[in-house]
């Protein structure tokens, strides 16, 4: 296989992956579909082109690949889309990924979905060995919940944390908070989710792919919704880390955890710990950057992972620093033109 890059020959178990700037890469978010039954106004048109079949990794290559990184070290994974629970045969992945967890090899295997598809898969996941799930939800206005999904139907979410709830799992809600669209119901948001005992994360808009209007019309930096909160509740800094964009307080009011994505308003690479593999094998190594590598040929060209194993020490190597997201004023134009569902969410 030839030799490996000087950092990774010194690392402590001498298959560790570590970048150029000395991170162990321990964290991998895998999507397995560009496909969504939903189409949100920040994420996609509503007249979206979706990949060919032929493009996408099989499950058995999703599941190949995501060994080779759990044999390099990886110690979580994380499902996306898309909407991942709308693929074919999705639960055989879940299922065959879990003896990861069984033999103690993978500290953690997860999901972020839109909730539509958890009245049918909830108790299944939990048997795979999935312990929490984040859930994307911005509203809980159904009207406006049908706005900003296109497609969505509220009360089937909801269904669907029920269902989610009752199997055991622990949930955490993604809320992308936009301007003149929810500004006004995080609160709610806030003490309904705390209320039910599950976490919220709220995201500033990333700009990722064309979609119908201007990002800077949505975007609300959440410095400024933090500053609103404080003058309501007590916000309380936790030292939780997960190498993550994520920066937490617990609410003392309601004695919930509340996190902040802020790609706008402050850059979270320090601590990055994640790669990125799409639907399609490429393995993106900064959601923020268009360089990417290729594993879906090292796949299909050898049934021996030696191929696989030197594309992904060579694409580890060049992970960059961090991102370079900006909202084009003038322009009005992604900073990416790739769209969310295409990289995984």
């Amino acid at each position: 296989m030839g030799a490996f890059p000087a950092h990774l020959e010194n690392a402590d178990t001498g298959r560790s992956l570590l970048d150029p700037f000395g991170r162990a890469i321990t964290y991998l978010r895998v999507s397995v579909t560009d496909r969504c039954d939903f189409r949100c106004v920040y994420c996609m048109s509503e007249d979206m082109a979706f990949l060919p079949k032929r493009d996408l990794l099989t499950l058995e290559e999703l599941d190949r690949i995501c060994t080779a990184f759990v044999d390099r070290g990886v110690r979580k994974l994380r499902i996306t889309g898309g909407e991942p629970l709308v693929r074919r045969d999705i639960m055989t992945l879940f299922g065959s990924l879990s003896r990861h967890l069984d033999s103690g090899a993978l500290d953690e295997l997860t999901v972020t979905t839109n909730g539509s598809q958890l009245g049918r898969h909830a108790r299944e996941l939990a048997a795979c060995g999935v312990k929490r799930i984040n859930v994307s939800m911005d509203t809980l206005d159904a009207d406006k919940f049908r706005s900003i999904t296109r497609w969505g139907d509220l009360t089937k979410v909801l269904q669907g944390l029920d269902a989610a709830q009752n199997a055991g799992l622990k949930i955490k809600i993604n809320a992308v908070a936009l301007k003149g669209v929810n500004e006004d119901e995080i609160v709610r948001l806030l003490e309904w989710a705390h209320g039910r005992g599950m976490d919220l994360t709220l995201i500033e808009v990333m700009p990722l792919g064309e979609i119908d209007g201007q990002r800077i019309d949505q975007f609300l930096p959440l410095s400024l919704v933090r500053a609103r909160l404080a003058e309501r509740y007590t916000l309380e800094d936790l030292a939780d880390r997960t190498g993550g964009p994520a920066r937490y307080v617990r609410v003392k009011e309601t004695g919930g955890k509340l996190g902040f994505i802020t790609p706008m308003t402050h850059n979270f690479c320090e601590s990055c710990n994640r790669v990125r593999l799409t639907c399609t094998g490429q393995l993106f190594m900064c959601l923020g950057q268009e360089d990417a590598a290729d594993l879906r040929g090292p796949v299909r060209a050898s049934k021996s992972d030696e191929l696989l194993e030197r594309a992904i020490v060579d694409a580890i190597a060049r992970k960059p620093k961090g991102h370079d997201f900006i909202i084009d004023r003038r322009h009005a134009r992604p900073a990416l033109s790739r769209h969310m569902s295409v990289t995984g969410g």
